[in-house]
């Protein structure tokens, strides 16, 4: 049958797929709009599978708070290259889901994903996620997620760097301006914890060991050398520790000298940084084209 171009762009708008995809679709399915839908939806969830090993360490942090600001949620959600991250339709996709995280009690990965998406319900994340996939041709995971309520008398501050880098964090005492200060020195300088009592033993006896062996090159004796390891393992703790790092905006005090003097504790923190942690294929050009060449 004839597949007129009206057709073939309702089809267009109601799946973003491409034009040539859409009059195949409606040639196939005999132009029943309904069925061509469905068809393109399975297809699509298909090539979906089929991308799910690929490396995607590109994507955006994303931050949804609450609109009296009692909660918070944070979110990454990973695309192949930053081109996609870029796009309104992947940007789209990463709101919705945070704004899923905020309003739901989803407490792992597989529940937020399994759950359904938007405010009407309908499909899940998770397929949701997979028909983006089939639409704009990257492996696309949602990665991990960060939700803080806090309890009454702590405050929550929030603070999105681009959209590379967030951080949460929940303290007590002090006001908005303070949060989000500690919230960007968070951004910036990376601790680990938010003090010593926050360092696994564990780590602590593996730097411990570490920089034995480099004061016993200098020959001194053992008490001086024990006495030369707790000196540099106090430095390591100022490097990892949120209150024993140098605070970002006045480098002469320490964060946990600026609490301390306005009567400030921090409870707890979380900071995102996209493609954290994520090993990202290396291309070498040159050696494919050459494989190509030896193929060919």
């Amino acid at each position: 049958m004839q597949i007129s171009a009206s057709l073939v762009k309702e089809l267009r708008d109601r799946t973003g797929a491409g034009m040539m995809e859409c009059k195949k679709a409606l040639t196939e399915t005999d132009g029943d709009l309904d069925v061509a839908v469905e068809h393109m939806r399975k297809a699509g969830l298909a090539k979906a599978g089929r991308k799910a090993g690929r490396v995607a360490a590109e994507g955006v942090i994303v931050l949804s708070v609450a609109e009296d600001a009692r909660r918070a949620a944070m979110v990454e959600v990973n695309c192949e290259t930053d081109f996609v991250a870029k796009g309104e339709d992947f940007h789209a996709f990463c709101e919705t889901v945070a704004r899923r995280v905020l309003d739901s009690e989803v407490e792992d990965l597989d529940a937020l994903l399994e759950g359904p998406i938007g405010p009407q319900g309908g499909v899940s994340v998770d397929t949701a996620r997979r028909e983006l996939i089939a639409k704009l041709g990257e492996n696309i995971a949602v990665r991990r997620f960060e939700r803080y309520a806090p309890a009454a008398g702590a405050r929550l501050g929030a603070y999105l760097h681009g959209t590379r880098i967030g951080v949460l964090i929940e303290m007590r005492g002090g006001d908005d301006v303070l949060a989000r200060d500690v919230a960007m020195h968070i951004a910036a300088s990376r601790p680990a914890c938010v003090d010593e009592a926050g360092v696994s033993p564990a780590l602590i006896e593996q730097e411990r060991g570490i920089l034995r062996a480099q004061a016993e090159q200098s020959g001194k004796p053992p008490e001086i050398i024990e006495k030369m390891v707790e000196g540099r393992l106090r430095k390591f703790f100022s490097e990892v520790t949120l209150l024993g790092q140098p605070f970002v905006k006045d480098l002469d005090q320490s964060v946990g000298k600026l609490l301390k003097g306005k009567g400030v504790s921090v409870t707890r923190f979380c900071r995102f940084e996209v493609g954290e942690g994520i090993e990202k294929k290396t291309e070498n050009f040159a050696e494919e084209v050459m494989s190509q060449v030896r193929g060919s």
